[in-house]
């Protein structure tokens, strides 16, 4: 039975956390930078301590204006430290409500950033292991993050995507285009059955690329996103494919 991560951004702000986390496995939470604060940190704790979810931090850049999707370029130094704070906050936080910090994934501009460019993936793989190096590294598939984890000897997961659509070299399509999004709910479950059961995704110019798939995201910040989450997590069920944490 093939056996899937089922993983989601929360504490962002929206509506439809509590909804959508009975149909997830995994969280990640936004740290107060692209978004939240840390009530809202702490409300997103309880709800995966509630739904038996693993907890996670989602760093970003610190542009609340832009929900940190405009790539920022850093020295070294602040980039390491505006990763490795953000991780230090959520774990605090979590270990004084009895929770404890069980992956990392980075957001927006910073995760695709740090999925083609070697230098910005070693530093915030390197300051995600000086956190904690139990922490498990949540990355683009076949990108430098994936690498850069396996050369620090920090366990990764292969993210794969739901409800984004690929270009043909395995990047993410840039949400600055009209076809970035997939909001069909018909075609994202496709996408999710092929993507875990085949390990192979469509790209937007029809080809089929190879993909490895150990976390798949959907997005909590969409319009339909609880439904979407929804209908994927029974989708899944249906299929035999069973949703677990790594």
């Amino acid at each position: 039975m093939p056996t899937i991560d089922l993983n989601c951004d929360m504490g962002e702000g929206m509506s439809t956390d509590a909804a959508i986390m009975p149909y997830i496995s995994s969280a990640n939470i936004a740290c107060g930078y692209h978004a939240g604060n840390e009530d809202t940190i702490k409300k997103t704790i309880a709800l995966c301590l509630k739904y038996n979810v693993a907890i996670g931090a989602h760093p970003g850049f610190a542009d609340k204006k832009n929900f940190g999707r405009v790539a920022i370029k850093l020295s070294e130094t602040e980039l390491y430290d505006l990763f490795h704070s953000q991780i230090l906050l959520v774990k605090d936080i979590a270990m004084k409500m009895g929770a404890l910090l069980h992956h990392v994934k980075p957001h927006g501009a910073l995760y695709n950033m740090a999925a083609t460019d070697s230098v910005y993936a070693k530093i915030i793989v390197k300051a995600a292991k000086d956190a904690d190096a139990n922490l498990i590294f949540y990355g683009l598939g076949n990108s430098y993050m994936i690498e850069e984890a396996a050369t620090l000897h920090i366990k990764a997961a292969s993210e794969v995507f739901a409800d984004r659509t690929y270009q043909d070299d395995g990047t993410l399509t840039p949400r600055s285009r009209d076809n970035a999004l997939i909001t069909d709910i018909n075609i994202a479950v496709e996408q999710a059955v092929q993507l875990i059961t085949g390990n192979k995704v469509n790209t937007v110019s029809g080809k089929t690329i190879p993909v490895k798939a150990d976390t798949i995201c959907v997005h909590g910040d969409g319009t339909h996103a609880a439904s979407f989450a929804r209908t994927i997590y029974e989708t899944l069920q249906k299929e035999n494919i069973k949703i677990e944490t790594i």
